[in-house]
């Protein structure tokens, strides 16, 4: 017979709890300066405790750059450890509750302490002004078919086929389509129920629409439409575009003199005048617009040092609101207003204090990444040294998840330019003597040696191979090709040019 017992016994565990506040600061950690904004914005809205401070507020006026930037990793060493001191009543009544008065002494506000810095002209970067949103292609051509004299029933053909174009303009089919055996304009008369003939009228129509050569159905139609519109060239440009495109494109001139028997300098002059055309219309409208970046940081040269301002303009100054500061203290222990206000207080002082300690590793991570990258601030992109998460985890004793949290959408503006914290991390290229070279370095190489290349006879990947190993950097002829494709320049064959 088998003898059931219950036995107490006693385990020691390690585990991480992830509170709502390291969770907030974890959430901070890896937020964009306009991310950031926005959810201290949106928290201003919510909390009624956390209220933001004036210029006039903030502890005196604003002194010059050269003045202030000197100042700011001490000033916000000290802040974080000032904010860390918290002390809890002891008593009857109060066990639970935090000495608020003495606590805000030290930690009711957020002042940003790059905010009074005033930066020169020369000092901050160049900035372009914002650009409105552009207008689309559908939007562009289906004002330009309401302007038209097609009847309504081919406007709504119009309609369709311009809803139907893809981003370079293009007519094309899609892929259930092609798998029914069916073309762009087949597949739009079934479904409209009207005529071939009728589509193949407006698409003919909405040739000469700006910009012209938008809706063909290939990039010869396309380019047949433009040279035309255009009056480009003769028969020769005609001739080559209708039969012989894919030639161009390998720059086979010699096969397509040979075709249509003439001489290969008309060819060249024939293919100048196609390199005009455009091969996607609607490029213009579908092109991204450029983003504008605010760098987070700032490194400045300082006599033979760097110094680092956070760049906090713009930032909401926060603190605890004094009316709240006064509730707090007329009411009574125990009392619904009390617990009210504590749970907010509780939630204003955790999100002031995770945006300090925000900053704080952000410039922390900074400051390292300036000390491994010394010669890259001094000299530029050549001198960038390998370096990975590890290395500056382990100098600024943080995990490398946190670097990596740290770096990601965060900019630093330096002497050399804007750059993301990420571009700083690169994988080591060996070289035959002295020290190993980092990826970025050698594909600012690689971009330099095909801009000083002959154009008549580029160079193949193995001879920038060989070019790359007279520098002393051992690399394999894959790895150069696959730093050219990222670098978007074309192989050897396509980069010729023959006239």
């Amino acid at each position: 017979m088998t003898e059931l017992r219950q036995v107490l016994s006693l385990k020691q565990t390690l585990q991480l709890v992830m509170t709502p506040q390291l969770q907030q600061a974890i959430k901070l950690l890896q937020l964009s300066r306009m991310e950031l904004n926005d959810l201290v914005n949106q928290e201003m809205l919510e909390n009624p405790v956390l209220d933001e401070t004036t210029d006039g507020q903030d502890g005196g006026e604003a002194k010059d750059a050269s003045e202030r930037i000197a100042e700011q990793a001490e000033r916000l060493a000290e802040r974080i450890e000032r904010s860390e001191r918290v002390e809890e009543v002891k008593g009857a009544e109060g066990a639970n509750d935090i000495d608020w008065e003495k606590y805000l002494e030290n930690y009711g506000s957020y002042i940003p302490v790059g905010s009074g810095v005033r930066h020169s002209k020369d000092d901050m970067p160049s900035y372009e002004n914002v650009l409105t949103k552009k207008t689309s292609l559908a939007d562009h051509l289906l004002w330009q078919l309401r302007l038209s004299e097609l009847d309504e029933q081919e406007q709504n053909i119009g309609a369709q086929i311009i809803l139907s174009l893809n981003p370079a303009g293009y007519f094309y089919a899609d892929d259930a389509d092609k798998l029914a055996g069916k073309t762009a304009v087949e597949s739009l008369a079934e479904s409209m129920d009207v005529g071939i003939e009728d589509v193949e009228r407006v698409l003919k129509v909405m040739h000469t629409f700006d910009p012209v050569g938008v809706a063909a159905r290939d990039l010869r139609e396309s380019l047949l439409v433009q040279a035309r519109h255009l009056r480009v060239g003769n028969g020769l440009v005609y001739a080559i575009i209708d039969s012989h495109l894919p030639h161009v494109e390998r720059k086979n001139y010699q096969a397509i003199a040979r075709a249509l028997k003439v001489p290969k300098e008309e060819i060249y002059e024939a293919v100048k005048l196609i390199g005009q055309l455009e091969p996607k219309p609607g490029r213009f409208f579908t092109e991204e617009e450029p983003q504008y970046i605010t760098p987070d940081i700032y490194v400045q040269r300082v006599a033979d040092e760097y110094v680092i301002v956070l760049n906090e303009d713009g930032m909401a100054k926060l603190r605890v609101s004094p009316y709240y500061r006064k509730a707090l203290a007329e009411a009574k222990r125990g009392g619904e207003t009390r617990s009210y206000i504590q749970d907010k207080l509780r939630s204003a002082v955790w999100l002031i204090r995770s945006i300090h300690q925000r900053q704080r590793t952000i410039y922390r991570v900074t400051e390292s990444i300036v000390k491994f990258q010394r010669e890259f601030f001094d000299k530029g992109i050549a001198f960038l040294r390998p370096l990975v998460l590890r290395d500056v985890a382990d100098d600024v004793g943080l995990h490398e998840s946190t670097v990596s949290r740290v770096t990601t959408n965060k900019y630093v503006h330096t002497p050399q330019g804007i750059y993301e914290l990420k571009y700083f991390f690169n994988s080591a290229i060996s070289r035959t003597v002295g020290e190993d070279l980092a990826s970025e370095s050698v594909k600012a190489k690689i971009r330099q040696i095909v801009a000083d290349e002959n154009q008549a006879k580029p160079l193949s990947d193995r001879k920038i191979v060989d070019m790359l190993k007279e520098q002393n950097i051992d690399i394999a002829r894959r790895t150069v090709a696959k730093y050219r494709e990222m670098l978007g320049i074309l192989p050897s064959s396509k980069r010729k040019q023959v006239f």
